[in-house]
Order: structure tokens, then C-alpha cells, then sequence
């Protein structure tokens, strides 16, 4: 590339007419950012690679198949030339030159009248980077760039009027690092945070000083159940017009009681974002080594919470069919009730040595794992003084993940 800088500017080519010349893994590379654009890409290529056939095929784009030839690039706004021919590719050139369509060419940047950046998109805002003979750092900036405004750690504050309303995000297992990148975000543009016990704490240290962090545990509610105190605290912050994020663990839907804060906003006519997350029901096992399926183990799971015991009228679960599940079975908030829930299981069917786990505190610092059985489960919950949060998994597949459970959960 020479000394001179480069013009930064971005291309409208919605309806436009795009010439690509050649269709092999540089035009395939190409080709998705050229159709996102909405251009009216002409592809002429005597043969493609698969990936751009099947395009062709779906109609994206029009595929001529032979060589160049002079004139292809008379009504085009934009040309791709990256045939394995030099003499094509400078013969398509100069033609691109004499009628001034700006051309890429992927064999000799010096000879090219423009120059593609390595770009990136996230959230309506494209990035495009240009770092001279180096596509690599291109590609590491871009990188940069893009997670930063993702994840929010890099500072870009939005000056149009955001739309107040609530974000239900489900903060992952523990580790800051299991939120989604949609999840980061959406904290790192709140103006308040309503969040759960197990939600990912340490994230909250990074927020700005002027976001109001609320523990949902220590709402005032008197009278009302603590959920109706929660839906009111949602609702009152975003009428105020703030932004909203209701930080809870694992997924809001899971065990979360996200859909009924979900339907209370709802009915406030307060707009509700739910943004999925990594629940503690598979990704707590898999951090300790243990997979919840195993080809040839087990081919299901199950997922329950334990917080109500088999013997209490409350209880919706049907425990008698889940004795018989040949599959994983996956408790959560179990802890305290494992002693009646593991008799009720082996008094129903489950076999007195089915393999246990208990993994406490699952993907964070102080995560340990204790091993038992359906008949043992309980007497090693108390000698080993396990408390809440804790994962407790029933199956053979805890002894498939006990070889690799030390290594995989350091």
C-alpha cells in the first residue's frame, strides 16, 4: 500500500450494481457483507466454491458462468476482482479505472483504486479499520473495537434519548464471564440495576457510580409478598424513565420467576427485553467435568428444583415417574430437601448406588465438587457442611466426568 492515507468513507450501494470477478474464498468472504448492503451483485466466474453456489442458488445474487470480459463493468458502482489471472485482474482494473467505478483488487492493493477495511458491526453501529500492509492488526482492532462496545467496557454513551423500559437478563451461573455479551451491555447502559443474590456480583463493582444498584433481596415489602414488592420497584423506575436491568442468575425463565415479572410489566404497558442465560442446570456440571449427556450414558435430562419436598402438598412435581427416568436428573435449590427427595427416589425405583454429585458454588473461585451416592447423598451433604448454591446431579453420567471433574473445574 502506498505512503498516501487512505479517504475513509462508507458506501451506500442498496439496488446498486456490484461486479465481482471470481468466485473463490476471497469472493466467498466477501460476498455476505456486499449482500447485507443490499447490493445487486453481478458475480462472473467461470466456477465458484460451494458456499457461493448455493447464494446463487437462493437467488441472492446473479452468477454469470464464464470469464471476463470488456464491458462487464459498464453500469457498475463497485467491482471485486479477485480471479487467480493477473492479466485478468489488471485488464479488469483499468477498465475499472476508465470508468471510474472504485475496484478492490485482492492480488495488488497498489494497483487498486480502493480498499477494503477489516469491519465489524454490532448494535447499528459498523466498524472499519484500515492499518496500511498489516490485515492482521486490522483484524485485532476491529476485534477490540467491536467487543468493547458489545461487552461495554469501551466507554461510547449514546447522546440520542434512550427508551426507558426493563431488561430481564439472566447473568449466567456466577462467573462474570458467563453473562452474555448482550447481557454486559444492556448493564453497562442501565441507570438502574435490580439484582438477584446469585446473579454475577462482581459485575456490578464495574458499573459507573452514577447507576443505582438495588439488592432485590432488601426491597421493602411489608405486607405484600416480596415478587408483587419487586414488580412494583420495575415498574416505578421505568415510569421515572430510567433504564432498567433486572439482574437475576442462570436464565430468567429458568426457576427465575422472570415470566410473571415479565407479565406484570406487561400490564403496566412498560416495554420488557428478555435476554436469555447460561443456566447453572447444565453449565454448573459441565464446569465440575460432568456432561448431562453422554453418548451411550444417557440421552436425556431432567431438570427439577428441589425447593419443595416430595412430601409437601405443594409439590407439582411427580417424583414416582422420575425415579423410573433412566436419563440425568439435574436438581436445583436442592440442598436442604436432598434427604427426602433421594428416600422418595429409591423408594420408587432408583437404584440405592446411582452415582451423585454435589457441585456448590459451580464456576466460581470457591467451587467444590463432593461425591456420593443416591444412599449417601445426604450424610455427605452434612459432614461436608455443603450449603446453597449448590447443583446436585443424579445419574451415570457423574461417573463419566470424574476423571477430568479436577482439571476441567480449575
Amino acid at each position: 500500500m502506498s505512503e498516501n492515507p487512505a479517504y475513509p468513507v462508507g458506501l451506500r450501494l442498496s439496488g446498486r450494481r456490484v461486479l465481482v470477478l471470481g468466485g473463490g474464498t476471497v469472493a466467498q468472504r466477501r460476498l455476505p457483507a456486499l449482500l447485507a448492503a443490499g447490493a445487486a451483485v453481478h458475480l462472473v466466474s467461470p466456477a465458484v466454491t460451494p458456499s457461493v453456489q448455493a447464494m446463487a442458488e437462493a437467488g441472492e445474487l446473479l452468477w454469470d458462468r464464464r470469464g471476463y470480459r470488456s464491458g462487464d463493468l459498464e453500469g457498475a458502482w463497485y467491482a471485486l476482482i479477485a480471479t487467480d489471472d493477473p492479466e485478468v485482474n489488471a485488464a479488469a482494473s483499468a477498465e475499472a479505472e476508465e470508468r471510474r467505478v472504485w475496484c478492490v483488487r485482492s492480488d495488488d492493493a497498489e494497483a487498486a483504486t480502493a480498499w477494503t477495511p477489516a469491519t465489524g458491526r454490532t448494535e447499528g453501529v459498523t466498524v472499519a479499520v484500515l492499518t496500511g500492509r498489516d490485515p492482521r492488526r486490522s483484524a485485532g482492532v476491529r476485534d477490540a473495537i467491536v467487543e468493547g462496545l458489545r461487552d461495554g467496557t469501551l466507554a461510547a454513551p449514546r447522546h440520542r434519548r434512550r427508551s426507558a423500559g426493563v431488561a430481564l437478563v439472566g447473568g449466567g451461573p456466577g462467573d462474570p464471564d458467563l453473562i452474555t455479551v448482550r447481557g454486559r451491555r444492556l448493564l453497562a447502559e442501565a441507570d438502574v440495576v435490580i439484582a438477584d443474590r446469585l446473579g454475577p456480583r462482581d459485575l456490578l463493582d464495574e458499573l459507573p457510580p452514577h447507576v443505582e444498584v438495588i439488592d432485590a433481596a432488601k426491597i421493602p415489602y411489608g405486607r405484600a409478598m416480596a415478587q408483587e414488592a419487586i414488580n412494583k420497584a420495575l415498574i416505578e423506575h421505568a415510569r421515572a424513565g430510567k433504564s432498567v436491568v433486572r439482574l437475576k442468575g442462570g436464565d430468567p425463565y429458568v426457576f427465575g420467576r422472570g415470566k410473571e415479572e415479565a407479565e406484570a410489566l406487561a400490564v403496566a404497558g412498560i416495554p420488557v427485553t428478555v435476554v436469555p442465560g447460561i443456566s447453572s442446570s447444565i453449565s454448573v456440571p459441565a464446569a465440575a467435568g460432568i456432561p448431562v449427556t453422554h453418548r451411550g450414558v444417557a440421552h436425556e435430562f431432567t431438570v427439577v428444583s428441589g425447593h419443595v419436598a416430595p412430601d409437601d402438598p405443594r409439590s407439582l412435581t411427580d417424583w414416582t415417574a422420575l425415579a423410573r427416568l433412566t436419563g440425568t436428573l439435574v436438581l436445583l435449590m436442592a440442598v436442604e430437601r436432598i434427604g427426602p427427595i433421594a428416600g422418595t427416589l429409591m423408594r420408587h425405583g432408583r437404584p440405592p448406588g446411582t452415582p451423585v454429585a454435589v457441585i456448590q458454588e459451580g464456576t466460581m473461585a470457591a467451587q467444590r465438587r463432593v461425591d456420593a451416592t443416591l444412599a449417601t447423598v445426604a450424610q455427605r451433604v452434612a459432614a461436608e457442611r455443603i450449603r446453597p448454591p449448590a447443583v446436585i446431579v443424579i445419574g451415570e453420567v457423574v461417573e463419566v466426568g470424574r476423571d477430568t471433574a479436577a482439571d476441567e473445574s480449575r
